[in-house]
């Protein structure tokens, strides 16, 4: 297990700077999810760890040392890719151990770490096929159990699972997950997509252009967002945002209505803000609340949610527990609750807590 730092690391491709001046530090055996939209440099800064990329400016630290100049392969790092980039004419066994073979690793030390590799990816049985006879999920295996026989200090994940489908997704990250217990590696995994960043990640680096807007548990994004980008990407659905502005004792939405709340630092009275809160924080309402009409309604069976569009033309979405009544068309009273609330300035994005 190894650790790692980012500081104050820069990319640059000639004049244009697409990471700012990033700093992190991963600690040994956690498992950390880079996530953000596409572009946002989180492809990029995985593979300046891994020294794919060369680094413009600031450190990549691994155990300590310096790695700025290391050649890829000396790093002692792992990476798996969204293609799975298996050698068609081999088989299974034969991409497992093509890398240790070219390592000149003893053959009695490749033959154990292939078997172990397999046995814990339940690829045994498919060792003398080749990837054509594969179906696309035990493909990646055998590309995620190519890494694992090289038994490196970390593991780097570039969207592995942006191939499959959505049922296939849900198991392989579960295995991945399962494979981080078992190995109890070092883990860095890219994706785009939020839901794997909560079910997989200690920890969670939010991108955005280049720069890191929050770094933390899954639960500490959730619950206390920096600002409202980080707001809006963790969580599905996404938070809602209501404009408005701070007045006595609360704040006044520009949709009509009046949600109290104590003071907040970094607004006064006057200032304009968002107000963001999660459909899980809202109900619908016989009287008071924010009025609404429903413009959409999905029935999940144990849940429903309800799509509702404030006469200031702001949408919202509210969940609620079990089935509903409510149907399109209709007018409905939305109330929120004032101590799940978030404000955000309206200018700047921040938080005011």
């Amino acid at each position: 297990m190894s650790d790692l730092q980012l500081k104050s690391v820069i990319k640059r491709y000639g004049s244009v700077e697409v990471i700012h001046g990033i700093d992190l530090e991963i600690k040994s055996g956690e498992f950390c999810v880079f996530v953000g939209p596409s572009g946002c440099g989180k492809s990029t800064l995985l593979r300046m760890i891994s020294g794919l990329e060369g680094i413009t400016g600031g450190d990549v630290v691994i155990d300590g040392a310096v790695v700025n100049h290391v050649p890829a392969a000396q790093r002692e790092l792992a990476m798996v890719f969204q293609s799975y980039a298996l050698y068609p004419h081999m088989s299974v066994r034969g991409n497992l151990s093509f890398g240790l073979e070219n390592l000149k690793m003893p053959k009695a030390e490749i033959s154990r770490r292939v078997e172990e590799a397999a046995r814990m990816l339940r690829i045994e049985a498919y060792l003398n096929r080749r990837p054509g006879q594969l179906s696309g999920g035990q493909r990646q295996r055998v590309a995620i159990g190519r890494a694992v026989v090289r038994e490196p200090k970390i593991f780097l994940f570039d969207e592995p699972l942006s191939n499959l489908d959505a049922e296939l997704r849900v198991t392989m990250r579960r295995e991945i997950g399962n494979l981080h217990r078992r190995l109890g590696n070092t883990m860095i995994y890219v994706t785009h997509d939020q839901v794997e960043a909560m079910t997989m990640a200690d920890k969670i680096a939010v991108l955005r252009d280049g720069r890191l807007e929050q770094f933390g548990t899954p639960l500490e994004l959730f619950n206390n967002p920096d600002n409202r980008f980080v707001a809006g990407f963790i969580g599905s659905p996404a938070m809602n945002f209501l404009k408005g502005e701070i007045a006595e004792g609360g704040v006044a939405l520009a949709a009509g209505g009046h949600i109290p709340l104590g003071p907040r630092g970094g607004v006064g009275q006057g200032d304009a803000i968002e107000l963001g809160i999660r459909p899980r924080d809202m109900s619908i309402a016989k009287t008071g609340g924010v009025k609404g009409e429903v413009t959409e309604v999905e029935q999940l069976g144990s849940e429903s949610y309800i799509f509702v569009t404030l006469p200031s033309g702001e949408p919202l979405v509210i969940h609620q527990a079990g089935q509903t009544d409510i149907a399109i068309g209709q007018t409905v009273a939305v109330k929120l609750a004032p101590e799940a609330v978030h404000i955000f300035r309206a200018d700047t994005g921040r938080v005011c807590r």
